[in-house]
Formats: structure tokens, sequence, C-alpha cells
């Protein structure tokens, strides 16, 4: 679908790629051991869904870090209504508040909306400025991966370039090391 993509990783850390205007970061969120959630799951009940582990919180806590020392200052952060995905939004720790975003709601236990959930999500991108600062969109795999073609681990991102007209460009993948 988008060929080879560059493995971002540290490069795009060093070169500020996501401190430029005009990029997000749609990340999926911080390590939540097992799949899917229980059947009982209902959005503001952290205790009825997945969350993330002590391993899931470093990993948020240390993402956040290496944003900020790539020189990403201020950054809109938007997060799906999921514990796991504020959780994660949360430990990035930069100073903005938290947007939560219907559009960024996993549609795991609904495949069937999973076409419409990726339609409202393309809209969503559409309507983002595109001359702030770096936002980034704390998601989970299903939406990452119906949006992009691009299957990303727990913490990984998928950069996007916003270009004029509301459409969007894949610039690569960011996965920290470890």
């Amino acid at each position: 679908m988008f060929g080879a993509l560059p493995a971002l990783a540290q490069e795009a850390l060093d070169t500020g790629v996501l401190a430029r205007p005009g990029h997000v970061l749609l990340l999926r969120h911080a390590i939540a051991p097992g799949v899917g959630d229980p059947v009982s799951m209902r959005l503001g009940d952290c205790a009825s869904q997945r969350n993330l582990d002590a391993a899931g919180r470093a990993q948020a806590a240390a993402l956040g870090a290496a944003l900020r020392k790539a020189g990403v200052a201020t950054a809109r952060v938007y997060s799906s209504q999921w514990c796991r995905a504020l959780e994660t939004a949360r430990l990035l720790d930069f100073d903005a508040p938290i947007e939560r975003a219907e559009a960024l709601n996993s549609f795991f236990g609904e495949r069937s909306r999973g076409a419409s959930a990726t339609q409202a999500l393309r809209a969503w991108l559409a309507a983002m400025p595109r001359g702030e600062p770096a936002a980034i969109l704390v998601t989970h795999q299903v939406n990452v991966t119906a949006l992009t073609g691009i299957v990303p681990a727990s913490g990984e991102g998928v950069v996007l370039r916003l270009l004029p007209g509301g459409d969007f460009a894949v610039a690569g993948r960011l996965r920290l090391p470890g």
C-alpha cells in the first residue's frame, strides 16, 4: 500500500521531524497485556478494561521523554477514550490538556464498524490545522492498521505528514529501541 517505509526510530527524533508543524504521531497505546477487552467493558470504568502494566507505564514515560529531548516541546495531545490510551497520553507528560477524541476509539470488539470508524478518523485528520505544532494521537492497533496498513507494536507510532487539501502521507514509523 505505501511501499517500504523508513524506520524513523532515533533518526526521526534526532532530525526533529516531529517538532515541525504539520506532522502527527499516530501512536498505539503502550504495553497493555492481553488482547481486546472483556465483553463487559465500559468506557470510563478502568476496572472493566485491559490496562497498562508497569512496562507499559515505563514505555509511555520514556517515549514522552525522548520526544521532548528531540525538540517536541509542545504538542496537542489527543486520546481514545479507553483507559490504556488515556494513561499513555498522560504519561507522555506534555504540558497540555489531553483531549478525548471519539475518532480514536477502538473498534476491535465491533469489526463491523471498521470502515465507518476509519472514515471518521480520516475526516478528523482532514480537518486538523496544517501549520500548527505536532499532534500526538493515542489510539489502538486496529485504527492505525485500518488507516495506514501498518501493524504497530505497543507504543509504536506512525508519523503522518498532513498535506494541503486534507490528505496525509505516511512519513515513517517511530519505535524506541528496547
